[in-house]
């Protein structure tokens, strides 16, 4: 019958007493350590990384999700070479950094430059716990998704940026019950233009009432 589901997949069960390698990643912060305010979903800037890999280990994904709206980057990272997933990071968020604060990764090597992540983004980075996929659950969910588009018999080489682009336009524009039938691309937006006129109104500037916001 999970046949029938929209992803196609069982739930997933919780791992527990396992023995992992993963999680080696120099100077790592525990998921533990991260602010409670990234828990409530309150605003936008809290983000949730992982990779798509593709058939044979032949091509990469990196997805970035924000947990407060859903709203998705997809990017083409080849493989699985940290140093280009860390720089494919900053490309996505980059248009963005005044709005990141956090992103929690997954455990894989391909985090490893994470600090770099958080310098040029002036934010934090937090790993979650080896085989503890439901602490970034938002991630796992949106990657499901995402399968759709990229099932797991294929590869993930040579796939033309006008795709991507389509797929991350279906995601972000796709209504959900949990935003309030909403898009997510509307919620965060909308959340960034409103801080903006807030951020503004606060200013003392005597031409702050002649500013207009596009």
């Amino acid at each position: 019958m999970y046949l029938d589901l929209r992803t196609g997949q069982k739930k997933y069960k919780k791992r527990y007493g396992v023995n992992s390698s993963r999680g080696n990643i120099p100077n790592r912060v525990s998921i533990d350590k991260r602010p409670k305010i990234v828990e409530e979903k309150t605003r936008v800037g809290d983000f949730e990384s992982d990779l798509i890999i593709g058939k044979n280990h032949k091509g990469a994904l990196l997805t970035i999700i924000d947990r407060y709206s859903s709203f998705v980057f997809i990017e083409d990272v080849k493989n699985k070479e940290a140093g280009n997933v860390a720089k494919m990071t900053i490309n996505a968020l980059a248009p963005h950094k005044k709005w990141v604060h956090t992103i929690t990764n997954d455990n894989g090597k391909e985090f490893t430059r994470h600090q770099k992540v958080a310098k040029k983004l002036a934010c934090n980075v937090f790993f979650a716990h080896p085989y503890s996929s439901w602490e970034r659950g938002l991630n796992e969910y949106t990657n499901k998704l995402i399968r759709q588009y990229f099932p797991k018999n294929k590869t993930l080489e040579n796939i033309q940026q006008k795709y991507i682009r389509e797929v991350i336009d279906k995601l972000n524009n796709r209504p959900r019950k949990k935003l309030g039938y909403k898009t997510p691309k509307q919620v965060f937006y909308q959340y960034i233009y409103q801080n903006k006129k807030i951020a503004l109104a606060t200013c003392n500037l005597p031409y702050i009432n002649t500013l207009v916001i596009i």
